[in-house]
């Protein structure tokens, strides 16, 4: 027959299992708790989640355009650089009426950033600064045209000039409506807007040159 354990071992067992008890449950709450990776950082069984992020940015930053636009600026801008060049021919010429010398100047300083700004958009939407094939535009002097100008002096020069420039703008008037009604670009709207109204308001002033000289 064994002899009852007495009462002292008793209480030490129990305060060992207690002990033990403790620390597992210490060791659960201190446990570092199972995380799902979702950036691919090298744990086993993550799932990765695609960025979209990239992509959504790379869409925001193509600039948004239709080929009305393109064809818009394509057009505009040789348009814009015979009226630089007419320009130039006044500025050359002497006996040239002042009031006609100051529009002169103030077309070319207008419409040479205007060229540059279209052929900016051009190269951001990955477009030809050129159209492929033969394209009309309105008020376009021919060679012919040109030479006359350039050949023409005093009063006679600054009236012949008023005439063609005045066709020349409405024709640039008539594109940048055009725009308007099919485009989708908010620049190239913005710019045929102020095309209308700039050039518009330079036709008023011209027809009042004309009228006076």
């Amino acid at each position: 027959m064994k002899k009852p354990m007495p009462l002292s071992v008793l209480a030490l067992s129990a305060l060992v299992a207690l002990g033990g008890c403790a620390v597992d449950a210490e060791s659960a709450d201190t446990a570092p708790a199972a995380t799902t990776n979702t950036h691919g950082t090298g744990h086993h069984g993550a799932t990765e989640t695609p960025d979209h992020g990239a992509a959504d940015a790379a869409t925001e930053a193509a600039p948004a355009h239709n080929s009305a636009d393109t064809m818009f600026a394509q057009m505009m801008i040789p348009h814009h650089e015979q009226a630089v060049t007419m320009s130039e021919m006044m500025l050359a010429k002497t006996g040239i009426d002042p009031r006609v010398s100051e529009l002169a100047e103030a077309i070319q300083a207008a419409q040479g950033p205007e060229i540059q700004k279209m052929a900016d958009w051009l190269a951001a939407w990955d477009e030809p600064r050129e159209m492929s094939g033969d394209h009309s535009m309105d008020g376009m002097l021919s060679p012919q045209e040109l030479a006359e100008l350039d050949a023409a002096r005093d009063t006679a020069a600054a009236r012949l000039f008023l005439q063609q420039m005045i066709a020349h703008h409405e024709g640039a008037v008539a594109m940048a409506r055009t725009e308007l009604e099919d485009g989708s670009s908010p620049e190239a709207m913005e710019l045929a807007t102020a095309i209308i109204e700039d050039q518009n308001a330079e036709i008023e002033q011209m027809n009042n040159l004309l009228r006076n000289l």
